[in-house]
This record gives structure tokens, C-alpha cells and sequence, in this order.
């Protein structure tokens, strides 16, 4: 190849080839653009700005991703994502892209994302002048019979020139002779063919041998040239020619007809006798290496004959130069064409290419979202190219035809959701309409995005939960749970605390925080059950999507009683630390005397708050009894004249907690004659009704009356204190379901349940709440209030 450079004529041809643009077509939904460029143009080359053809943006060409998708194709070109213009990558040979054809397209898809939208883009690659014609033999021989007549006409070896249209070979010249003159046949895709003809007769004894010089010449500007020598021999006479039976030969040979078969035979008579009339059969000397490789035929019989494969898709139709010769000393040939059209049978399977996102598509996508672009490639023509598509699978998309054929768009039909499926596996089967019909398949996946479409979700709602008091101040007591069914930073979930509304001071009041990554609940400060017995707040979970969705639930808290709190006198009352009292009776009176009743109260409730009285020290063990249950001290038999007249008493008084608390109250009691008793009684009885007071004060904080049952509460004390009967004892201890528990009780409502914590005894109609741990019971919904002892706290009886 010769040097080209921009200051040869040759060389401002390629740049003015190059700088001429062709026809541009632009539409939103195939839009399609076509450029032109001179073959063998430098790397960088800017071909066209298809920003500025397609009406986009530069700025977007980067986020959306603009490229090139040249398919099975080499890539000769790519697009700049900063300005948009298409460059060459690498020098293009036209004569290598394209082998046949006058004109050489190179179709491109442009593909752009967010929407997904492809663009086709051809560029013709224009042919330069940078190949000389050329003959296959730089010298021929020609044999003539010098009997021949003017007119004769020989077909001489064309010269080949890869470059296509005016660049190809134009023309023909010979040198001058007598002779001999030129003519030249147009054979359409097979280019110029020489022919000489011969005008006048051949004297072989005046000159016996002629030296013809056949040029070839290009249409370039300047044109190239090529040459060959032709020796014509004159040779003694053999006047006839073969003459072929048919003027013209024409044949339907099907692709991939087996080898050796006879495709059509071909038939020539000379009229001459001999070896001058004897005729062999040959290809003719412009018959390509294509068709030598395809076709042979017999020398003797003239039957064309297969020897490769036929492939209607590499060529439609051969055109074949068949020689008739005869045998002669001078041997006269004929040339025939025989025109073999291939008919096209479907025995290519559809090619499928995927054109698809680089991402994931959002499951909150519209229906009609392009996901990919098919394209379908079948080699095959006619009906056994056309293939229709479908999905193996029932996915929610669908195949949508294109504008051009063989095109389809996979688009969305029904709506998707990562948390039911993410990844779609979907294969694509295209199917041509010959027959059999021949298909393909393949598979792609399709995966789905998340975004941020679904709440958090508790384990629980509401939450409730049961907290002992005294809890460690900084412990986490209990924790709430919240699930997302999205993923990544949308199912990433932090907790907080919802701080308003009534039970805000609550919460500050023993300063509850959660842990936002985890939702474990700490309690700053330890719970009391003795001031707070229930609360409730709300905890609110919030995932870290765009925009963040949350979700809150109710938590309920029990706080459950401990023994923490030692049992009070309430009589004897307590003075310097210690509580003391002074009894005094008549000698006179009887066993079962009531002495007087040790009063205490316990903060706690159930066994924690049950209360036991035993005698820890007393002067006669035989002269005096402590009820266990009441605290009450009688006389277990008649004084007599020899006991002492002053008897101590030590009470201790205990709780029923796993570990026991108590207290200790000392009565002393005098023995007085029993008119001293009576002098002494309005002294006692100003001092009762101060007692009774206090006792009355404790009542009411126990029991959380109202101020208007003060009143009531001391008169009912006053009747049970003045009775004094025997039978009060009685009345408790004989009943057979009673087991001498000094219960408390506090109810409280959760929604329509009501619910009582309470000791070990029940009441009737009571049922033990799960989780409680045996002292929460959940009551009937009817109030009725519970019958108040002679004794601090509540029983645990309910009227039915």
C-alpha cells in the first residue's frame, strides 16, 4: 500500500470524504442518526456529536450511562460520557470490514439508562483510493487460429481492485496494434470484464506471435493502474468453435445440498472432425477462488458438481463461467455463464442478545418500566427469519414489540416487591417461523431493588412486661424488638422513647432510656413498688430509609413487690426506737381475757405483707397466749395471789418474705385490784381514744380512702375494739378455707381486664394471671368491695 499523507491529492480526498456527513434521523422512541467516514481515518477521529443530534444533555450522558453496544461486531468506536461526541478507537481497513458491497455500514446502538432508551446510530465507512488493480497473471497466452475471422471476441482475465465504486476498476486500455481493439463488459457486482476483439485476419507466416499490453485503471483522483502482458499466438487453422445447446443457463440449487451433487449438466458441439471437434470442459478464467472452492466440473461430461458447502447466508446466488474448448492444435473455446440461485432453508437457529440495566430496578417501579431490550438475530431470509419471542416463566413482564423487527423491550406489567421476591430468574425463547420451526433460548436475571415501603414491625403489641422492685439503677429491666421486612439502611431500625403526653413525668421520675441500636430498656433509678405500681409509654421504632417510615407500640409495666419493707407498730406506739406499752387488768378476771392487740402494718403485699406474731420473752408462759395470726394477747388462765403483780411481754413481729423481716414491741403488764382498775379507767380511755386516732391515720393510708370514710373508719374500729368477744377470734380461725394469711391487695384495669395483685389467698371467682408469678389475679368485671378486718390491710374475699 502507498504512503498517503494531507498534502497528496489522495489525501485531501479522504478528508473531504470525511468531513461530508450523510442523512440524519432522529426519533424519541428508535432514533436513528448515520454518519460517514473515510476508511483509515487516525484513532480520536471525531466521527459526530450524538449528544447534540439527540438532543441530550452532556450533562446527563455520564449518569445515564451513554455507550456504545456494537453486539457480536468488533468495536471500532466508542462515546465520550463528558461531550458526546463518537470517536474512532482504531483505523478501520473498509476492505476488511466489509468484503462485498459498494456500500459499507457499520450499525451501532447507542444505549442510554434512567429511562433505558438505545438510539441506532449507522456509519458508512467511505472507501478510499488505496488499492491498485491488479491482475491474477502478469502474463497471459492466447493461441489464434489465423483462419480466424474480424469479430472474434476472447474474454481476457479481469484485473481485481478491493476498493468498491469509482475506485474500483473504470477502465481498460490497450496498447496499440493492427489488430486487435478492446472492449469492456459491465457484469454488474462482478466488475469490468476485458474483452478483445480481433479486426482483421491473422497472417501467421507474416508474423506469428503479437505482444499486447492490457492496462487496468481505477476512477481515484489521480487514478492507480495495473498491468498485463498478453502473447497471442497465431496458430494454423481450426476454424469452429464449440457452441453451447442453451443461450442461457439458469439453476435453484437448495443451501447445504450434499457433496456431489450434480447441480446441472452443460452441453457444447463443435462442428469440426477429430481432435478440433473433441470438447473438454473447464471453469472459465474469471471464476473466483470462492467458486473454484464451491463447484467443480467434469471435463468430459459437463456436469457442475458440489464439493463444499452451500450456505445461502454467506451468498444468494454464484454466477459461473463455464469454458467449452476444443481439441484442436489451436484449440477455440467458448464461455457460458450459468446462474445458480440458492435457496434459502431454515437451518439457523435466532441468536439472542440481552441489552439490560446495570442496576437493579426499584420494586416501586411504574408499570411499563423498560428493564432490557432484546434483539434477535436470524440468518436465515423470508418467513425463516422472522422469530417471535416469549417468556418461559410466569414473571410479571412482558415482551414488547419494537419498531424494527426482531426488536422487543421486556417491560413491567405487574407491580413488583423485593420482600415477596428479589431475583427473577427469566428465560427468553425466540422461535422462527420456518419450517420445522428452530429455536433458541436464554437466560437472564432480573433483580430488584428495595426501597423503603414497609414499617417497622414489633414482636409484641402491646408489649407488657413484670419488673420486680429495687432493680439495679442502669440494668436494662426488659427490651422491645422491631423487624423491617426491607433491607440495608431501609431495615436498619433505631429506637426511642415517645416523651409526651401524662406519662412523661413518670418516666422522669425513675429516668427510663432505651439503647437505640438494640431497643433494650435501662431504668436509671430503681422502681418502688410502694409509690408506683403500674405505667405504661410508648417506644417508637424508625428505620434509616429515605424517607423514614416508623412505627410505635405500648409497653406496660408491673412492678412486682419485694420484701423490702420491715413491719410497723402500730401499737405499742414506737418512741426513741422502740415501741413499748403499758397494759393494765383487774386480778380478777377470767382465762380468755383480752389483754390488748399488737397492731403492725407491712408496706409490702402478699407473703411479703403477711404478718406473724410469736412471744419472744414473756415472765410466765402459762399465765398469758399471743394469737399468731390477730396479735392479740389473753389471759390463758385466773391470777392468783402468788403471781407477780408486773409481767413483760416481748412480741416479735414477722413478715412472710424468702427473707423474713420483723419488729419487736414490749407490753408490760400490771396486775392491779379492781378498784384500782376502775380509777384508773378514764385515764385509759382518754389514752384509747388517742390511740384509736393513729391507728385510724394508718388505716387511711393503707387503704387510700377518701377523707369522707375517716369518720366511718373510726367508729367501725371503735365497735370492733369495744366487743371484745371471744367468738372474734373464732370467727377466723374455724373457718375451714381460712389459712391465716393477712393479705393486701391494689387493683388496677389494663383495657377491659381488671386485675388485683394479691398473697397467697385468693378470692372466689379469681383466676391467676400468666406470667404474674402467683400474685396478680385478673378479677370478673363487677366491683364490689372487699370486706375491711379488725386488722391492718384488706381481706381477700369478694362478695360473689
Amino acid at each position: 500500500m502507498e504512503q498517503k499523507g494531507l498534502g497528496t491529492p489522495r489525501g485531501q480526498c479522504r478528508w473531504t470524504a470525511f468531513i461530508v456527513s450523510v442523512i440524519l434521523l432522529w426519533s424519541r422512541a428508535s432514533a436513528q442518526i448515520r454518519y460517514s467516514i473515510a476508511e483509515e481515518v487516525e484513532a480520536g477521529t471525531v466521527v459526530g456529536n450524538i449528544a447534540k443530534d439527540l438532543g441530550l444533555e452532556k450533562s446527563t450522558l455520564k449518569e445515564r450511562g451513554c455507550r456504545i453496544v456494537e453486539g457480536s461486531t468488533e468495536s471500532f468506536f466508542h462515546v465520550d460520557q463528558n461531550d458526546g461526541k463518537l470517536y474512532v478507537d482504531r483505523m478501520i481497513d473498509r476492505e476488511k470490514v466489509c468484503e462485498r458491497g459498494n456500500v459499507c455500514l457499520i450499525n451501532l446502538k447507542t444505549v442510554l439508562e434512567n429511562p433505558l432508551e438505545i438510539h441506532y446510530v449507522t456509519v458508512e465507512v467511505l472507501d478510499v483510493n488505496d488499492h491498485s488493480p491488479t491482475f491474477s497473471t502478469r502474463e497471459s497466452r492466447l493461441e489464434i487460429s489465423e483462419s480466424v475471422l474480424p469479430g472474434l471476441r476472447f474474454q481476457l482475465q479481469a484485473a481485481h481492485d478491493p476498493d468498491v465504486g469509482q475506485f474500483s476498476v473504470q477502465e481498460y486500455k490497450l496498447s496499440p496494434n493492427d489488430h486487435f481493439r478492446l472492449e469492456v463488459k459491465d457484469r454488474g457486482k462482478d466488475g469490468k470484464i476485458p474483452i478483445l476483439v480481433l479486426l482483421k485476419t491473422l497472417d501467421r507466416e507474416t508474423k506469428n506471435r503479437h505482444t499486447l499490453l492490457l492496462t487496468a485503471i481505477d476512477g481515484g483522483k489521480p487514478s492507480k493502474s495495473g498491468t498485463s502482458e498478453i502473447t497471442v499466438d497465431v496458430l494454423d487453422i481450426n476454424d469452429n468453435m464449440p457452441v453451447f445447446d442453451q443461450e442461457t443457463y439458469s439453476v435453484l440449487l437448495e443451501e447445504n445440498s450434499p457433496i456431489g451433487t450434480t447441480i446441472i449438466q452443460v452441453n457444447a458441439s463443435d462442428l469440426d472432425e477429430g481432435s478440433n471437434g473433441e470438447i473438454v470442459y473447464s471453469l472459465g478464467k474469471n471464476v473466483n477462488s470462492r467458486i473454484r472452492e464451491i463447484f467443480r466440473v467434469d471435463a468430459n461430461t459437463g456436469e457442475i458438481i458440489v464439493q463444499n458447502l452451500i450456505d445461502f447466508e454467506l451468498e444468494e446466488s454464484y454466477e459461473i463461467d463455464i469454458q467449452a474448448s476444443d481439441k484442436g492444435a489451436a484449440p477455440l473455446r467458448t464461455d457460458k455463464s450459468v446462474l445458480v440461485n440458492i435457496v434459502d432453508l431454515n437451518d439457523n437457529t435466532p441468536h439472542i442478545e440481552i441489552t439490560s440495566f446495570s442496576r437493579a430496578i426499584p420494586e416501586d417501579a411504574r408499570l411499563g418500566t423498560t428493564v432490557a431490550l432484546i434483539s434477535v438475530l436470524d440468518k436465515d431470509s423470508g418467513v425463516n427469519g422472522k422469530v417471535i419471542c416469549s417468556f418461559n416463566e410466569d414473571v410479571p413482564f412482558t415482551l414488547s414489540p419494537s419498531t424494527q423487527d426482531n426488536m422487543y423491550s421486556i417491560v413491567t406489567k405487574l407491580p413488583l416487591d423485593r420482600e415477596n421476591q428479589s431475583i427473577y430468574y427469566v428465560t427468553i425463547v425466540a422461535k422462527d417461523a420456518g419450517v420445522p420451526s428452530l429455536s433458541s433460548k436464554k437466560s437472564m436475571t432480573i433483580a430488584v431493588s428495595d426501597v423503603n415501603d414497609n414499617r417497622p414491625e414489633f414482636a409484641g403489641s402491646p408489649y407488657t412486661y413484670y419488673v420486680t422492685e429495687n432493680n439495679s439503677p442502669g440494668a436494662s429491666v426488659f427490651s422491645v424488638r422491631a423487624s423491617d421486612r426491607d433491607e440495608g439502611d431501609n431495615a436498619h431500625i433505631s429506637y426511642h422513647i415517645l416523651r409526651d403526653g401524662k406519662e412523661n413525668n413518670k418516666l422522669h421520675s425513675f429516668s427510663l432510656n432505651i439503647n437505640s441500636e438494640n431497643g433494650d430498656i435501662l431504668a436509671l433509678k430503681s422502681f418502688d413498688f410502694e409509690t408506683l405500681k403500674t405505667f405504661q409509654f410508648q417506644v417508637v421504632a424508625s428505620d434509616s430509609g429515605t424517607p423514614s417510615l416508623s412505627s410505635n407500640v405500648t409497653v406496660n409495666v408491673f412492678i412486682l413487690d419485694q420484701n423490702d419493707n420491715a413491719p410497723v407498730i402500730l401499737y405499742p406506739v414506737s418512741s426513741n426506737g422502740s415501741a413499748e406499752g403499758v397494759e393494765e387488768i383487774p386480778r380478777n378476771v377470767n382465762a380468755g381475757h383480752l389483754v390488748t392487740k399488737v397492731r403492725a402494718y407491712d408496706a409490702d403485699i402478699g407473703y411479703n405483707g403477711w404478718l406473724l406474731f410469736s412471744l419472744q420473752e414473756v415472765t410466765d408462759h402459762s399465765l398469758f397466749g399471743l394469737d399468731r395470726y390477730t396479735g392479740r394477747i389473753r389471759t390463758l388462765r385466773s391470777f392468783t395471789e402468788t403471781d407477780e403483780a408486773e409481767h413483760k411481754l416481748v412480741i416479735l413481729v414477722k413478715d412472710n418474705g424468702n427473707v423474713s423481716l420483723s419488729a419487736t414491741a414490749t407490753v408490760m403488764v400490771k396486775v392491779v385490784e379492781p378498784k384500782e382498775a376502775f380509777a384508773a379507767s378514764d385515764v385509759k380511755s382518754a389514752t384509747k381514744d388517742d390511740e384509736d386516732s393513729n391507728v385510724t391515720f394508718y388505716l387511711m393510708i393503707t387503704l387510700g380512702s377518701v377523707s369522707t370514710l375517716f369518720l366511718i373508719s373510726i367508729i367501725v374500729l371503735i365497735a370492733m375494739q369495744c366487743s371484745k368477744s371471744t367468738e372474734y377470734t373464732s370467727k377466723y380461725l374455724q373457718e375451714t378455707n381460712y389459712d391465716g394469711t393477712l393479705c393486701h391487695s391494689i387493683q388496677y384495669r389494663s383495657g377491659e381486664k381488671r386485675y388485683m395483685l394479691v398473697g397467697p389467698r385468693m378470692s372466689i371467682g379469681s383466676t391467676i394471671v400468666p406470667g404474674s408469678h402467683a400474685n396478680t389475679l385478673m378479677l370478673p368485671d363487677r366491683r364490689t368491695p372487699g370486706e375491711v378486718s379488725d386488722y391492718i390491710g384488706y381481706t381477700c374475699k369478694f362478695a360473689e
